[in-house]
């Protein structure tokens, strides 16, 4: 009877392990797939322009490019990456920040998302990071020192992972893990988690060698990626580097949420962002 017992569970714990090695994929990623009707940034007033951008392997991005706020000078360019679930239609009040802020916005779903093709991978949201960056700087024409990286959950790994390889004005990760498999082994304690991820968005490795201006932005309350993750991203960082925190839960604790985050943010990209000509004669200007 013990002997069976024992069998049973080795039985079990093994083929726990085996579902988290072969189906990390349907773990990671959880896409909100829409081929319909969606919500656009039109819906909260803003101007946008349809996007679908050709990534190096053969797939087809669908995105936005939002322009900045024209009553102000536009202090540059915010490449979004959303989190691991949803798609671009959940991310309107982000629009509305970077907008209000004097930011353009240039925003993708992944590939398997929403509307752009293609099954999501680890390396699918890099080569799809890299092909955001390369419109940014080629046919948009932003300067690299005038682009933010702003990843959300996953997608600051995505985000890191760019700025590891560019060298862009700031990166901004908000509520984002150290990696997978850390992540993995606060969810599985019990499981060899490290050896079994093949997705491991090593986002804590890739700091150091990030040399622009970072921003860490997490909650301790956050019911999702314990606020340890954002600790050991900042810590990490080189400096110049910030740490915002925020209140709320994961799916609910938004830098946009509160008026004195938002402007904490805004000054951090005040600082990390060089000055346009017109930018800085208007200050100069406001303080005679």
């Amino acid at each position: 009877m013990l002997w069976s017992a024992l069998q049973i569970t080795l039985l079990a714990y093994l083929g726990l392990m085996a579902l988290i090695y072969f189906k990390q994929s349907s773990l990671v990623f959880l896409p909100e797939i829409d081929r319909g009707f969606r919500t656009s940034p039109a819906d909260i007033g803003l101007t946008f322009a349809s996007l679908k951008l050709a990534t190096p392997d053969g797939e087809t991005l669908d995105g936005w490019v939002v322009p900045a706020d024209t009553k102000r000078e536009a202090h540059g360019l915010v490449i979004f990456f959303h989190g691991n679930a949803g798609n671009i239609g959940h991310r309107l009040d982000y629009l509305r920040m970077f907008h209000d802020l004097g930011l353009a916005t240039l925003i993708v779903d992944y590939r398997g998302y929403g509307r752009s093709s293609g099954a999501p991978s680890e390396e699918g949201t890099y080569l799809d990071a890299a092909a955001l960056w390369r419109h940014a700087t080629q046919v948009l024409g932003f300067p690299a020192d005038r682009i933010v990286l702003f990843g959300e959950s996953l997608g600051g790994g995505v985000a890191a992972q760019l700025a590891a390889g560019n060298r862009p004005g700031a990166l901004v990760l908000a509520s984002t893990f150290t990696s997978v498999p850390d992540m993995g082994t606060d969810l599985y304690p019990f499981l060899p988690v490290q050896l079994l991820a093949r997705i491991r968005y090593e986002t804590l490795v890739r700091l150091p060698l990030i040399a622009c201006p970072v921003m860490v932005i997490h909650s301790r309350n956050d019911d999702v990626i314990p606020f340890k993750h954002g600790e050991r991203l900042f810590e990490a960082a080189r400096p110049p580097k910030q740490f915002l925190e925020i209140e709320g839960g994961h799916n609910d604790g938004f830098v946009f949420s509160r008026k004195d985050w938002v402007g904490r943010l805004d000054g951090f990209l005040q600082q990390a962002l060089p000055d346009t000509e017109l930018a800085a004669h208007s200050r100069a200007a406001a303080t005679q």
